[in-house]
């Protein structure tokens, strides 16, 4: 199991660590320090570090939103390329035209279930079949390019090509995710930045929530970035509405 897949997993785990971090901090330094000889170098230490946070949060989050979008052009892309090849389709003799529609509309049945389904076992079974269907595609326009070799023909075989690439870019921007080393250099900065906290508390007892508030803030972030940047099991996914839109189009017609 990914972690970094479950956003709700990913805030609960944050919380509880960083909020362990800063308590720990405050209750096993509380003897040791001498905050009031150390005060002014202490808080620019820490407002350096959480500054530092700032930022390492900000820059990673950019790094989701561009992925995120990323993802939803590449579906806009998908959906034109199909929708291209499915008019040039009329170029090639009739019975090869009607075969090169049959299966661009079964294959665009799978690319929903790509978008849409979540199970593993089903996924591998949805990558099988679109395989197979871009085989049989490229096979439909192939054979009918080598018999009658025409630029005209060649459109056909062009747009069949943009087609299986638009699939390929599309599974790269998905496996596209940010670094393992990112995510670690984040919490390292965070859990840091909590025991900073924790040590500069005067009474971590006395204001138990106003010392949760930035374990809870940077915890919402981390979820909010993790949701962002899993494109199948967060809540903010890519709904394939091109694509969708396209199929209801050519079943109907």
């Amino acid at each position: 199991m990914d972690l970094l897949d479950y956003p709700l997993l990913v805030f609960v785990l944050s919380l509880l660590t960083l909020w362990l971090s800063e308590m720990i901090a405050a209750s096993f330094f509380r003897r040791q320090r001498k905050l009031e000889e150390q005060s002014e170098d202490f808080g620019v230490i820490l407002a350096a570090a959480l500054t530092l946070l700032a930022l390492i949060i900000g820059f990673t989050f950019s790094m989701a939103v561009n992925r995120y979008d990323q993802r939803k052009n590449y579906e806009e892309a998908e959906a034109n390329a199909i929708g291209t090849e499915y008019v040039r389709a009329d170029l090639l003799p009739a019975a090869d035209a009607a075969r090169v529609r049959t299966l661009l509309r079964k294959y665009l049945d799978q690319r929903v279930l790509f978008y849409t389904i979540r199970d593993k076992q089903q996924l591998a079974q949805i990558d099988a079949t679109t395989a197979q269907l871009q085989a049989e595609l490229w096979s439909a326009v192939k054979n009918p390019a080598a018999a009658q070799p025409t630029f005209i023909v060649g459109l056909v075989v062009s747009g069949m090509n943009d087609v299986l690439n638009s699939q390929g870019y599309t599974q790269a921007a998905w496996w596209n995710r940010i670094p393992t080393a990112a995510w670690s250099l984040m919490v390292a900065i965070a859990i840091c930045c909590n025991l900073f906290v924790g040590y500069g508390a005067r009474d971590a007892k006395a204001q138990p929530l106003l010392h949760l508030a930035l374990p809870l803030l940077v915890s919402v972030s981390f979820s909010l970035i993790a949701d962002i940047d899993s494109p199948r099991n967060g809540f903010i996914r890519v709904h394939p509405q091109n694509i969708i839109s396209l199929s209801e189009s050519l079943h109907a017609h």
